[in-house]
């Protein structure tokens, strides 16, 4: 995949500008609060299940919620970047500020993202902001992922060894402060 820069800060001839609605009356007009539900999780899980169900319970209540999932978005704004730490943690700031904008728009937003590290959620939790930030952790056991398995992933991680395959849990860091913590029946 293509090179990805991490761009360190914003040049100074550049502003962030805001329009003439203000959140809160967003919010009001919405009759929910802004917010970022990000699950994380093992690969197979169940988060894009989860988040798609949320999804659909939240909108029928009469929510507004949209889901960004971490697949759907590498077809699109990240199809760029692989799997290096580095493409991760792009492919994650990239979602971050995604839903930090649709936050902003008023929308709860459930990402459904790996997001091993926890310093790659910790940022995600910077850009998105604290208090519209609930870090939500599947803890699906391992076995269970692997039975799951429909991408192969853990099959290619048996075979090839790759310390970067997304199936790779040793490398997986349990969050330390989840706001929920999930664990499926199955």
């Amino acid at each position: 995949m293509g090179e990805v820069s991490i761009q360190a800060g914003v040049p100074a001839n550049v502003f962030r500008t805001g329009g003439r609605i203000r959140l809160v009356d967003r919010q009001r007009l919405f009759g929910h609060a802004a917010v970022t539900v990000w699950l994380t999780g093992l690969s197979g899980a169940g988060k894009s299940t989860i988040a798609y169900e949320l999804e659909a319970r939240l909108v029928r209540g009469g929510f507004s919620a949209v889901v960004l999932d971490g697949d759907n978005l590498r077809h699109g704004i990240n199809r760029n970047l692989g799997f290096t730490d580095a493409d991760r943690r792009e492919n994650l700031r990239r979602v971050a500020e995604v839903a930090r904008l649709m936050n902003d728009a008023g929308l709860i937003v459930i990402c459904s993202c790996i997001s091993p590290l926890r310093i790659d959620r910790e940022m995600a939790r910077d850009i998105v902001g604290e208090r519209h930030f609930a870090e939500v952790y599947i803890s699906t056991p391992l076995a269970v992922c692997e039975q799951r398995d429909c991408k192969g992933l853990y099959a290619k991680a048996r075979s090839d060894r790759s310390p970067i395959s997304p199936a790779c849990p040793r490398r997986t860091k349990r969050p330390s402060r989840p706001r929920w913590r999930w664990t499926p029946a199955r």
